[in-house]
């Protein structure tokens, strides 16, 4: 399989997992919209969970947002997911919409440890950095489920500076809390 027929198969996975989820979007319906057998692309990931797995990775730019100071980390990753992609959207979205598969909640359990909470805990100091780092990755899950989910309008039209300045303080306290010596 070329890496371009496999990319074509992660992106058209992505977008019919975010549209139907996990459990109504089979391998058929995937390799239908590519253009393939359906034997191929289990030959060539193995399972639906594992495409799955693979289709829902984002390759962000993440670390880039967690390298700056940790004073203003807040309004900075607020920015950064406001300018998330299509692509970005339609893993959350996916995301969501399989959080109860029993078939891929300890990988997205395992995800989000690995990709979120973990590369933030270690910018992180003070007795509960862990709590902070979880806390925070509630608070940043939260404003992609009210832009992307329920698609709430007010949110989206609002002032972009004003959604950063609003969001990312309250981010922010959560982060580095006011008048704590961390």
């Amino acid at each position: 399989m070329t890496g371009s027929t496999r990319d074509a198969i992660e992106r058209a996975a992505t977008r019919l997992f975010a549209e139907f989820g996990y459990a109504r979007t089979s391998v058929r319906a995937i390799a239908a919209e590519v253009g393939v057998d359906a034997a191929l692309v289990i030959r060539h990931f193995r399972s639906k969970e594992q495409l799955f797995v693979a289709a829902v990775r984002l390759d962000l730019a993440f670390q880039e947002v967690l390298d700056g100071p940790v004073e203003a980390l807040g309004p900075r990753l607020v920015e950064y997911l406001l300018e998330a992609d299509e692509r970005a959207r339609g893993v959350f979205l996916a995301l969501v919409r399989a959080s109860d598969a029993g078939q891929v909640e300890s990988v997205l359990r395992r995800t989000h440890e690995a990709e979120f909470v973990t590369p933030l805990r270690r910018r992180l100091t003070g007795p509960d950095a862990q709590l902070r780092a979880r806390l925070a990755a509630a608070v940043v899950a939260g404003l992609l489920y009210s832009l992307w989910v329920v698609r709430d309008e007010a949110v989206a039209a609002a002032p972009r500076d004003l959604v950063v300045a609003r969001y990312g303080a309250a981010l922010q306290e959560i982060l580095t809390p006011a008048g704590s010596l961390y």
